[in-house]
């Protein structure tokens, strides 16, 4: 979520600094090769000079932030976090600490944690868009985490069913959004915005009759009974935040990791919309370009991360998140170009080298895309989606034997059954007809399941009247 910025650079070297003048010539000599260290992106060799330091001045609070930066710098989220929990309670009003600190907390999951700090953040100042925009992914993380646990406890429950069916609305996958929410009320017809739910369905798709159906419906609920129901009874009164702390392990209901996740998103979309009415910033488009690759509006998206590079041009995470959507939008050529940039500064990353690769292939130019993806290949052995563009690349330049290993290790990600067709066009190019016959009739099989599977869902998801 957060990156480390320059003022908490240049506040790591004005610490290092300060730190300077309480220490002894040789612990002054370590400090100035640790800073060094630090400068040149070694951070992992920095960390044990630090840690050293921290134990010989124990209190010196520039120091512990030195040792936090190297240790989240170099990945180690979970060992910054008491050093930079130690830094915010010494130096209560150093926003970039606490923002380190909640972005540690986020990347190792601990949301509710990381919201707190970014709730005190957003109070020292309410314009800020990096806060509240920090503030809104918390709760987003919350909501995520609680229908997680929800899933995993019972996935065949009926919560679980009316959370997915709020997914697909905001996908705009409006008919499976009503199959979801009407196999929801089948067994609980009186859960609190269903109905309204429904109603919103309903008119999306050019029903306001039925709209207004249900949400007659809604209203003719009776209230929750708050002693059985509780979770409910908060959400409801709009206790939002009442709902944030749930006790871990076993002890939650799966009604109540249902309100949780209702809570969290809609404490979400409070953060979010405090961040829409500040001025126009890169976190606010940001924002609307995660929405719109969540809706498979990757064009749009594309217009977002422009957006935002213009406010901050340079900004290595959204030259990053641009590329992607270009990819993602079939802008092969311009995906390509991107990633060749991006691929400059930071050779041999596996996803940009990939990125580069399939952008090459998908613009009929296997050959040139082959180097890119041996690349991506030694970064990350198991990465599937490279091995099928390798074996692609592969087969369309005749090495059909060459090609077989890469598409045998893709076959995970085969749900169309088009990566089985082409490894059975492999086999038989390399003179195996058996083979080539077996995986051919598991392509059939796979065609004829999933048209199958999609007659099914088209009876099931049509929309129709209020029952």
């Amino acid at each position: 979520m957060f990156r480390i910025g320059r003022a908490a650079r240049r506040l790591a070297l004005f610490c290092i600094a300060a730190a300077l003048w309480a220490q002894s010539g040789e612990q002054a000599q370590e400090s100035r090769h640790a800073k060094e260290l630090m400068a040149a992106g070694r951070y992992e060799q920095a960390i044990p000079i630090y840690q050293k330091l921290v134990r010989e001045l124990p209190g010196n609070s520039g120091l512990v932030w030195n040792l936090a930066l190297a240790e989240r710098m170099a990945g180690h989220d979970r060992e910054a976090i008491p050093h930079l929990e130690t830094v915010s309670k010494a130096q209560p009003k150093n926003r970039e600490a606490r923002e380190m600190l909640a972005a540690a907390l986020m990347d190792v999951g601990r949301f509710e944690q990381a919201a707190a700090q970014l709730r005190d953040l957003t109070s020292m100042s309410p314009d800020d868009p990096h806060a509240w925009y920090g503030l809104g992914m918390s709760y987003q993380g919350l909501a995520d985490a609680a229908f997680e646990r929800l899933q995993k406890a019972d996935p065949t429950s009926p919560y679980v069913a009316a959370l997915v069916a709020d997914t697909r609305v905001k996908t705009r996958q409006f008919r499976s959004a009503f199959f979801f929410y009407s196999e929801t009320l089948k067994s609980l017809p009186n859960l609190h915005g269903i109905h309204a739910a429904l109603a919103e369905v309903y008119r999306k798709t050019g029903h306001p009759d039925w709209a207004t159906q249900e949400g007659t419906k809604e209203a003719a609920l009776p209230p929750p009974d708050c002693e059985v129901h509780a979770a409910e009874c908060e959400f409801v009164a709009g206790h939002d935040a009442a709902l944030m702390s749930l006790p871990r392990g076993t002890g939650p209901s799966a009604e109540a990791l249902y309100w949780q996740a209702k809570a969290a998103n809609e404490l979400a979309l409070q953060a979010f919309f405090r961040l829409g009415q500040l001025p126009e910033s890169v976190e606010l488009h940001q924002l609307r370009a995660g929405i719109a690759r969540g809706q498979g509006q990757h064009v749009e998206a594309v217009r977002e991360w422009r957006a935002a590079l213009a406010l901050k041009p340079g900004n290595a995470a959204v030259e990053r998140e641009l590329a992607i959507s270009l990819f993602m939008a079939a802008d092969y050529q311009a995906a390509l170009e991107a990633a060749r940039e991006l691929l400059k500064a930071h050779p041999g990353a596996a996803d940009i080298e990939f990125m580069a690769g399939d952008s090459l292939l998908r613009l009929e130019q296997p050959e040139q895309a082959v180097p890119y993806l041996r690349a991506a290949l030694a970064a990350d052995p198991k990465m599937s989606a490279a091995n099928a563009s390798m074996g692609l690349a592969l087969s369309r330049l005749g090495k059909s034997a060459e090609a077989i290993p890469h598409l045998q290790k893709a076959l995970e990600l085969d749900d169309d059954g088009s990566l089985h067709f082409q490894l059975a066009n492999a086999y038989r190019a390399a003179g195996d007809g058996e083979k080539a016959r077996a995986v051919m009739a598991k392509y059939q099989d796979i065609v004829q399941r999933n048209q199958e599977q999609k007659e099914e869902v088209a009876r099931e998801a049509q929309i129709g009247p209020p029952k």
